[in-house]
């Protein structure tokens, strides 16, 4: 430990880089692992993949390439040099790039999830999902192959959303009332008493984790 106090507060949804202490370490092989007092990458969660980019400073130079969670802490899975008994603070900075296409597909998976329960029927569920920065996955409930005609549906659908280019609405609200209020819940995942809600015009209400765009033509 190299600092006493709180670690791995997540400041990814307002912004890419922060200045960060270096709260503990460890070295496996030829991987550094850090946890910060506070992060803006984001940590593997509700099928998005961990952030990537650098960690300077102070005698550090770290490449980020993956980050998950360990409880409530954010292990930076690195490779490069860090500094022995860090003094000063290091400077964080996520891969823009890669976060953006990751923010487009996980907002594609919130329009998709509401456009198959449109043409499918509401019994339909999501099951599973991989948000990537070069595709997305979407595993769901069904009683058989969706058809060629469906998915054409479905996509037309997606697209219309796109195209409309709504804002996306995002807010902290109570569990209950956000699922009173109609806000889908993932199968499987674990939810606080506070959740995060991204609205969609009328169109899609979910509670995620997740980074998003802020509008959805910004998926174009």
């Amino acid at each position: 430990i190299i600092s006493k106090g709180d670690d791995s507060a997540f400041k990814g949804y307002e912004t890419i880089s922060t200045e960060s202490w270096i709260r503990k370490y460890a070295i496996q092989g030829e991987k550094i692992l850090a946890v910060l007092d506070q992060t803006p990458f984001y940590a593997e969660s509700g099928g998005q993949v961990g952030d990537t980019g650098i960690i300077k400073g102070g005698g550090t130079d770290l490449v980020v390439l993956d980050v998950k969670k360990d409880g409530e802490s954010f292990i930076h899975y690195c490779e490069g040099l860090i500094a022995d008994k860090p003094k000063e603070k290091v400077r964080c900075e996520v891969d823009d790039d890669r976060r953006e296409n990751i923010r487009k597909n996980h907002t594609a998976t919130h329009l998709m999830h509401k456009a198959l329960k449109l043409v499918l029927g509401d019994h339909v569920h999501q099951a599973g999902s991989l948000v990537h920065p070069d595709y997305l996955r979407f595993d769901l409930t069904h009683f058989e192959k969706p058809t060629t005609e469906e998915i054409r549906k479905i996509e037309t659908i997606v697209c219309s959303e796109v195209l409309m280019n709504n804002e996306l609405d995002v807010s902290v609200r109570n569990f209950d009332e956000a699922k009173e209020d109609g806000a889908t819940a993932m199968f499987g995942e674990k939810y606080g008493d506070e959740v995060r809600v991204i609205t969609v015009s009328d169109f899609s209400k979910e509670l995620c984790g997740g980074t998003h765009v802020n509008r959805t033509g910004d998926i174009g």
